[in-house]
This record gives C-alpha cells, sequence and structure tokens, in this order.
C-alpha cells in the first residue's frame, strides 16, 4: 500500500491537535478552572477509532482507557478493524500519539486537567506481533515523558499508560526489553504468572468464561469466580477487562455492568460511550 506524503498527514495531523485541545462547551476546561470534569476511569472504549472522532469522542465521554488497533504496513503503522479497511491517512501517530502529547502538555503533565492518573491506551496488533512490536516501541520513544516507562525493574508512571494486546509474538521482544514503554495484555491463562510490571492488564472474553448474560440472577458460582479471579489479579497489582460482554442498551447490560462493578473488576468495555457514561454517573463511581 502507498503511503500518503508527509504534508497530507501532519496536515490532517495539526486539525486533529487542535480538536483534541479544544474543550467541550461549558465544561470546567472551557471555564478555565484548575481542575477539569472528573474522569471516568473505569469506562473502555472499545475499538475507540470506529467512533466520528478516534480519541476525541472517548475524551470527551471522560473515558479512562480507550483501544486502538494497529496494521505495520510499509513500515507505517495504520488504525483499522480489518485489512480491508486500511486507509494511510489513518495512522497510530496523527490520531493517539500526537494528540494525546498535546493535551498533555497544554494541560502541564496529564491527559485530565488537574488529575493526575494515567489515560489507559490499549494497543491491539493485528499483524505480526514482534515486527510490529518493534516498530511500534520506536514510535512510542519518540514522545519522551508522555509514556508510563519500565526501566531496570521499577515502574516510572507517565500521563499515558501503553498496553499491548493481540498478536502473542509481541511477548518476546517485550519480556527481552530492560527498558520499555508498554506493558503486556494478558489473559486468564497468565494470571498468576506475572506481575503488573509486565503484564499490568488481565483481559479476556466473558462469554468464554460466564453463561450469565444479564439476564435473570448471576449464578452465584460463576459470582464467586468472578471475585475470585479479580482477586488474584489485584494480589499482583494487575487490572482486570472483560470484552464480549452484552452492550446493547437495556436492563440485561445494566444488571451485568453493576455485576462487574461490585467485583471490582477495573474496566468495563463498550461501544456506547454516553451510555457507559451515564451508568458510571449514576452510579457515583471513578
Amino acid at each position: 500500500m502507498a503511503l500518503v506524503t508527509r504534508r497530507r498527514v501532519l496536515t490532517g495531523l495539526g486539525a486533529t491537535v487542535a480538536a483534541v485541545l479544544a474543550p467541550p462547551a461549558g465544561s470546567a476546561f472551557a471555564d478555565g478552572q484548575r481542575h477539569g470534569p472528573r474522569p471516568l476511569w473505569r469506562a473502555h472504549a472499545h475499538n475507540d477509532y470506529e467512533h466520528p472522532r478516534p480519541l476525541l469522542d472517548a475524551l470527551d465521554h471522560r473515558f479512562g482507557s480507550l483501544e486502538a488497533d494497529i496494521f505495520l504496513v510499509d513500515g507505517e503503522l495504520l488504525i483499522a478493524h480489518s485489512a480491508d479497511q486500511l486507509d494511510p491517512t489513518r495512522t497510530l501517530e496523527s490520531l493517539y500519539l500526537a494528540p494525546l502529547a498535546a493535551r498533555v502538555k497544554a494541560n502541564h503533565g496529564s491527559v485530565y486537567r488537574g488529575h493526575r492518573q494515567p489515560l489507559q491506551l490499549l494497543i491491539d496488533i493485528k499483524t505480526e506481533g514482534s515486527s510490529t512490536y518493534l516498530e511500534l516501541d520506536r514510535q512510542l520513544r519518540r514522545h519522551k515523558g508522555l509514556f508510563t516507562t519500565y526501566a531496570h525493574g521499577r515502574v516510572h508512571p507517565g500521563p499515558v499508560t501503553a498496553v499491548i494486546s493481540g498478536d502473542r509474538a509481541a511477548r518476546t521482544p517485550m519480556e527481552a526489553q530492560s527498558v520499555r514503554r508498554a506493558f503486556y495484555d494478558g489473559r486468564l491463562a497468565d494470571l498468576g504468572t506475572s506481575d503488573s510490571s509486565f503484564a499490568s492488564l488481565i483481559s479476556d472474553n466473558w462469554t468464554l468464561n460466564f453463561t450469565w448474560l444479564g439476564v435473570g440472577a448471576f449464578p452465584e458460582a460463576e459470582r464467586q469466580k468472578l471475585r475470585s479471579i479479580v482477586g488474584a489479579a489485584h494480589a499482583r497489582g494487575q487490572q482486570v477487562r472483560f470484552w464480549a460482554t452484552p452492550d446493547l442498551a437495556g436492563p440485561a447490560r445494566d444488571a451485568l455492568w453493576a455485576e462487574l462493578l461490585a467485583a471490582d473488576v477495573d474496566y468495563l468495555n463498550t461501544d456506547d460511550l454516553a451510555g457507559l457514561e451515564a451508568f458510571l454517573d449514576a452510579h457515583r463511581t471513578a
């Protein structure tokens, strides 16, 4: 695939950066206050790039985590869900890395003004994991100070924590690094095999591990299983997320989300940004 010229990419990048720095009308950002609206740290924007304004819509809804799928094509990291949707103007750098760097600079070191907790950027590798990760690592290194960093056995928090998911071959080069700007997205099979300095997140498919989809009572055995998973992850400093949870607005989704909150699951997965924002606000949770 032929890539666009650098001028075209930078033109689009400039527009994206300007948009990410523009506060929503009537928000605390717009009023010039020291703190922006309270972030919803447990809200995860699944396939964030499929929204009309990648990154920007999730930030406007105050999400604490978002997901970008990447393909390595001709040395560039392109954002798409599948290979037939690739667009050379939609790069990881232009849609996510540069706008986040600009926002953090404008907010004096944080994604959300006045809130120091890192935003999670889940990067799902869709092409061969090892080579794609090495290019990703090169691009992350361009943004000094932006990403939480593991260096020689210690973790140094940054405004954004990059977590690598997708093709499992990325694990090999990541484990070989004494310094890296990303962490690994483990599966339930990895629970107990590493701690948060490598696998900061444990994610898995809800439907492969639980039968309950929010209708009727949550089976007590499954409730205890969920809480055991969360407890084991938290004991190692890891966070937990499930994908493939019900995402159609209604009582079943709300019931399942409520059980996830009660079990202290760290991220609720959704494509419905406004729906999850309203749910978390109603439940008075971060």
